[in-house]
């Protein structure tokens, strides 16, 4: 019985760490950073082989070493999406949309705090707007969102992925 539940443990943490590997692994390629994808993606497919050849052997016998597997699988894509979050690799957009006589006051706190930001001309509902537009890496974007909600300034702000960004101001790539 020890046999097989360490087994089991076996399965299910690698199977954990295989796809966390995965979720990663399609960050880094969709954010440009091909190598370091490819890097992981050897290890991830060396794990994968390990723990399919576990479960296949003797499946008929222990058809439990499935359940587990799926569950591993679960889990990994909660801790690969959870490290995603916090490597924060890459950049967002934020557009930041602002009256017309507050984009100026906006504007100026986003580049006193070492940001880029461009002012665009928009229609709203009711009246005009502006559009400001700023691209961030996605490390600061929790500090950006703080500052601008402590502004008082009214505004919608949608946030974007961005996979690049070429020349600018705060950018380097």
């Amino acid at each position: 019985m020890a046999g097989y539940l360490l087994s089991y443990v076996m399965i299910f943490l690698a199977k954990i760490i295989e796809v966390s590997l995965m979720t990663v692994r399609t960050v880094f390629i969709t954010r440009g950073e091909k190598v370091y994808g490819a890097i992981i993606g050897v290890v991830e497919v060396s794990i994968w082989l390990l723990v399919v050849s576990s479960v296949l052997d003797g499946i008929n016998d222990d058809p439990l070493r499935m359940v587990v597997y799926a569950l591993g699988f679960g889990t990994g894509i909660l801790l690969g999406s959870t490290i995603e979050e916090k490597l924060a690799i890459g950049l967002v957009t934020l557009n930041i949309i602002v009256s017309e006589e507050n984009a100026p006051l906006m504007a100026q706190l986003l580049r006193e705090h070492e940001l880029g930001a461009t002012i665009i001309t928009a229609e709203g509902y009711k009246e005009p707007k502006k559009i400001i537009m700023t691209h961030v890496k996605r490390k600061r974007k929790n500090e950006i969102m703080k500052l601008i909600g402590g502004s008082d300034i009214n505004c919608v702000i949608s946030i974007s992925d961005t996979k690049t960004v070429y020349g600018g101001y705060g950018l380097k790539k």
